[in-house]
């Protein structure tokens, strides 16, 4: 009742207040009082998407994702009273966060005149400006970690969106003073909003469309603080939860299990607008009923950048104000930006509470950053979500392949590179032993993304990874099998693998295959000495095309075997679980027409 009490009390205080009301200390019922807030103002970026509000476009090297002018502030609640930490007409501020100590702010700024964010640090009362990183890269969303170092999302891994015209950044760890810079991620798209678990993890936002949907896989994941351990938090398994969207921006809630999230529709809203959900983490992260809403606008209504206070209160910004929003969805705006600066299209963003709070704990880092490779364990390649079919033995390798980051991209769809949305290439990198008991035991070099397809005896695909892993140099990766259930332990029926009795295996590259496959080079001179004698221009009785000449954008042969769905790549199938054998050459018609010797061939 006290708490239920102290909300109503509020909202009834605050009432339509504006910029200069005097207002109330926060109290959100866990002990603590909330008398200062920080945030920054800044315009919306002109690109709609999520991601596009840093660094420039492909095409135009003068043409800036980011918007221009706006500010570092400080509001006092108990007073209403508003000061200006920084401020900057041609500059961008982002992403402040407050010191567990309550005094210190680090923040992400584009200074006027430069290109480029870089992270910055400085106490609550705007006393002084220390630049923490530097160099020709963005550096945003900054966290502070327990142990004094400072994570971050970064431009520095020099790679571009897959499907539009901007860069992407990842997650970066460095010292307090932005020495011993580290790659935390080997994601080809975009990692986003990192922020410390109560058990000293990291969750984040992981964009991924590997082999599947470009548009509806960018769920929670978790690391530990060094890279190691990632593996998803909540979503991934599903394009509805309860249907398509980005989550992002999320947090712990103090005094629960669950975390607070943004839910943005779709393939996301700038800004990471969206509505508000809270997420119980207790029954896994396939589990979409753990999913609940607080509040959901309507109309093209949205909240952005929500910090839980509390387990029954959240703050967070309509863009135009502040805003309390409580468990049963109650919304009070309380504080307003004036009518000026409303009219020159700046907006709240990212608002925290200046609060000391408690350390999470540090996890000893047990990498060895020197080493040149990491390791994978899988125990039992049998095990998993839709491994039903296979006969055990059936499984006699895993072929290793490597998503490729994209070094440039000029285009917003998935031509010239694929007809179908692979958007980027893929290395063949070897194949390594599957035991008899479904084991596997192989290196990798680290912070790159990689993926398995699981083969048979005759090189034939069984079942395709949908998703990439990576390992950090030293690390050990293990895995139950399959797309395993994330709330399951493995079996006991086989506690010594086989495979992890043995040293671990070197992947074995494929004699006479290029490391990454090109349709003109390598595949139409199967078509020409096969193929070609029937399904040519002068043959119309061939039904189709074959010929390498080019069209518009593909040759022939390719648009045609692509257009008439002659090979099953599962791509842009939007769920990311098949059963065996329904994605790949085993499915493919293509493959079934060379088996039964079509034409004679």
């Amino acid at each position: 009742m006290g708490y239920k009490f102290s909300v109503i009390s509020f909202f009834l205080f605050a009432g339509t207040l504006l910029s200069q009301s005097a207002i109330t200390p926060l109290r959100p019922g866990n002990g603590t009082t909330i008398n200062e807030i920080v945030f920054v103002t800044r315009k919306f970026a002109e690109d709609g998407h999520w991601y596009a509000n840093f660094g420039y476009f492909a095409s135009d090297a003068d043409h800036k994702a980011y918007s221009r002018g706006g500010r570092l502030a400080k509001l006092d609640l108990r007073t209403g009273k508003q000061t200006t930490l920084f401020a900057d007409d041609n500059g961008t501020f982002r992403d402040p966060q407050v010191h567990y100590d309550g005094k210190r702010i680090v923040f992400s700024y584009r200074k006027s005149g430069q290109d480029y964010f870089h992270l910055y640090e400085t106490d609550v009362e705007g006393s002084y400006l220390r630049q923490i990183t530097d160099g020709p890269y963005s550096d945003i969303e900054p966290v502070y970690l327990p142990d004094g170092d400072i994570l971050f999302v970064s431009s520095r891994c020099n790679r571009w969106v897959n499907c539009w015209a901007t860069q992407v950044a990842v997650l970066y760890r460095c010292k307090s003073d932005g020495s011993d810079m580290v790659q935390l991620s080997a994601n080809i798209e975009h990692d986003n909003t990192p922020w410390v678990l109560p058990d000293g993890r990291i969750m984040y936002t992981r964009w991924e469309y590997v082999d599947r949907s470009q548009v509806h896989f960018h769920h929670l994941w978790s690391m530990s603080p060094d890279g190691s351990r990632q593996s998803v938090l909540f979503g991934n398994q599903h394009t509805s939860v309860p249907q398509a969207c980005l989550l992002i921006d999320a947090k712990p809630i103090p005094g629960s299990d669950d975390i607070v999230t943004v839910f943005s529709p779709g393939h996301g809203r700038r800004e990471h607008a969206g509505h508000l959900a809270r997420i119980s983490l207790q029954a896994g992260p396939d589990q979409k009923e753990a999913l609940e809403f607080i509040w959901k606008g309507e109309d093209n209504e949205y909240i952005y950048d929500p910090f839980p206070l509390s387990s029954e209160l959240f703050l967070t910004t309509t863009g135009k104000a502040l805003s309390l929003i409580d468990a049963q969805g109650h919304k009070q705006d309380f504080y307003s930006l004036s009518s000026a600066e409303q009219k020159e299209g700046y907006q709240i963003f990212e608002p925290r509470p200046v609060i000391g709070r408690p350390q999470e704990p540090v996890i000893a880092s047990a990498l060895h950053p020197k080493r040149e490779e990491g390791f994978m364990l899988v125990q039992d390649v049998y095990q998993g979500r839709n491994m039903d079919d296979p006969v055990r033995g059936k499984i006699k390798k895993l072929l290793i392949l490597e998503t490729l980051p994209k070094p440039i991209n000029y285009t917003g769809g998935n031509e010239p590179l694929t007809y179908t949305g692979s958007f980027t290439l893929e290395r063949i990198v070897g194949t390594v032993p599957v035991e008899s008991d479904g084991s596997a035991h192989f290196s990798l070099p680290p912070n790159k993304s990689f993926l398995f397809v699981a083969l048979d005896a005759q090189n034939r695909a069984v079942q395709r990874m949908k998703s990439f892993t990576s390992v950090m140099p030293g690390e050990t990766v293990t895995c139950i099998g399959c797309h395993e259930h994330r709330t399951l332990a493995p079996a006991n029926t086989n506690p010594y693998p086989i495979a992890s009795q043995k040293p671990p295996a070197q992947p074995q590259a494929i004699a006479g295959i290029p490391e990454v496959i090109d349709f003109p080079r390598d595949i139409q001179p199967i078509l020409d000495e096969h193929c070609v004698r029937c399904h040519n221009p002068a043959n119309r009785s061939g039904g189709i095309l074959l010929t390498g000449h080019r069209g518009p954008v593909y040759s022939h042969s390719y648009f045609n075997l692509l257009a008439r769905f002659q090979v099953n790549d599962g791509r842009n199938q939007y769920e990311p679980l098949n059963e065996p054998g329904r994605v790949g050459d085993t499915s493919s018609p293509l493959m079934q027409k060379i088996d039964d010797h079509h034409g004679q061939v």
